[in-house]
């Protein structure tokens, strides 16, 4: 039994993902519904990954504040919400696009009886006031990211001040020691947890298969297949965004495909932002971007929710008979890039996003209910997407800041 745990424990990573998904499915297919019995190890996994959210965006970016300039942090964060901006409405345009060639829906008739209640678009304006927390202890309780974000920048920025200070440098170096040292004991839970996600991962994919089985994958497949292929488009704008930044592919994927793959079967970017932190570390990223960058990311960067809500617009266009025409894709565009930031945060964001821009574009609200049939199998590939494009945006600024700041070395 020993020998079997130190070979568990020893062996790669993703090559115990891989063995974790193909196992889940054959169980899944096999036991059908039954294999909900597993569902404890899977929700015991999410709870893990919230367990250390708090700790880990709060000491990461503590620490990150307190390693870098006031002003380069400044910098660095309008350019993470220049890149989600326009990485957001590209891949709205990369859905529409595809959905343009490949028209999902068509032939399709829609059961006009089915009624949806659509919950509530908190707005833009209520996002905003949320990154400010009334109470944190309730932000961290809620997992409200912007305003544990808010919180960790404003404590580092006043811990950086002690230690400028001249009557208070003793006191703010020994609070800053406290806080990396909590941070350093964080990363290590981290690496206990990061051994029981294969297992968790098993029994999610085991649930889900099981739940849904081959029926609803057969009766909206061309929808599915649509989608993934939008992705995959977006997945190579990412590719060649890196590329052309000089970022290595390789040593890229081979740390963001834990958390690609994670964020897949949990459909969680939240869930999953632990696994992502970890992954910005070993890539060797400025701490004080990527403790900024990937929380911010998986609140209000959501480019698989973005081509999910254009797909999902010319399906139910294609479904009513009335394709979408270029006024129609523009709103879209324009609608949906906002309305992805407007519900930030927001539990069942995707749907709201959706039931959005079908309301604005006069689109059947029936059509928002039949996509619920395919929500797992479209939400996995959305969030795995959401994922990797915080990742792509973070490591992408990363090579940035760091010619900036060969380029000033060699100016001085």
């Amino acid at each position: 039994m020993n020998t079997i745990w130190k070979g568990y424990i020893n062996a790669s990573l993703i090559l115990k993902i891989t063995v974790a998904l193909i196992l889940g499915v054959i169980v899944g297919l096999l036991f059908g519904k039954e294999a909900a019995v597993l569902a404890p190890f899977g929700d015991l996994l999410i709870r893990l990954l919230k367990f250390v959210i708090v700790p880990l965006i709060l000491f990461t970016l503590i620490v990150g504040v307190n390693q870098t300039r006031l002003a380069n942090l400044g910098r660095m964060g309008g350019k993470v919400f220049l890149y989600y901006l326009l990485t957001s409405a590209l891949a709205i345009t990369v859905g529409i696009s595809v959905a343009s060639i490949l028209d999902p829906g068509t032939g399709m008739t829609l059961d006009t009886n089915e009624e949806f209640e659509v919950p509530d678009n908190p707005g833009v304006t209520s996002v905003i006031l949320n990154i400010v927390p009334e109470n944190i202890i309730t932000a961290f309780s809620n997992l409200n990211l912007l305003g544990i974000i808010f919180t960790a920048i404003a404590f580092g920025i006043a811990i950086s001040a002690l230690r400028s200070s001249k009557e208070h440098a003793e006191l703010g170096e020994s609070v800053y020691k406290v806080v990396n040292g909590l941070n350093e004991a964080t990363l290590n839970i981290m690496k206990v947890i990061i051994q029981y996600v294969p297992i968790g991962i098993f029994a999610i994919v085991a649930e889900i298969v099981g739940n849904q089985g081959l029926n609803t994958l057969l009766e909206l497949g061309n929808m599915i297949v649509v989608l993934y292929i939008a992705l995959i488009v977006q997945i190579v704008f990412y590719i060649i965004f890196m590329i052309l930044s000089k970022v290595n592919l390789k040593e890229f994927f081979t740390q963001a495909r834990t958390p690609m793959i994670t964020a897949f079967v949990t459909q969680s970017s939240s869930g999953t932002l632990p696994l992502t932190l970890d992954a910005a570390k070993n890539l060797k990223l400025t701490k004080s971007l990527y403790g900024f960058s990937l929380p911010l990311g998986a609140t209000i960067n959501m480019d698989g929710a973005a081509i999910r809500i254009a797909v999902s617009a010319a399906f139910a266009a294609n479904i009513i008979g009335d394709p979408l025409s270029i006024a129609d894709m523009l709103q879209v565009v324009l609608i949906g890039t906002l309305a992805s930031v407007g519900t930030a945060g927001v539990p069942g964001a995707g749907i709201i996003m959706i039931a959005t821009v079908f309301a604005q574009l006069g689109l059947p609200m029936e059509a928002v209910g039949l996509l619920t049939a395919i929500d797992v199998l479209v939400g996995m590939g959305a969030t795995a997407l959401n994922v990797t494009g915080d990742l792509v945006g973070t490591s992408v600024i990363n090579k940035t800041e760091a010619e900036r700041s060969n380029e000033e070395s060699t100016t001085n």
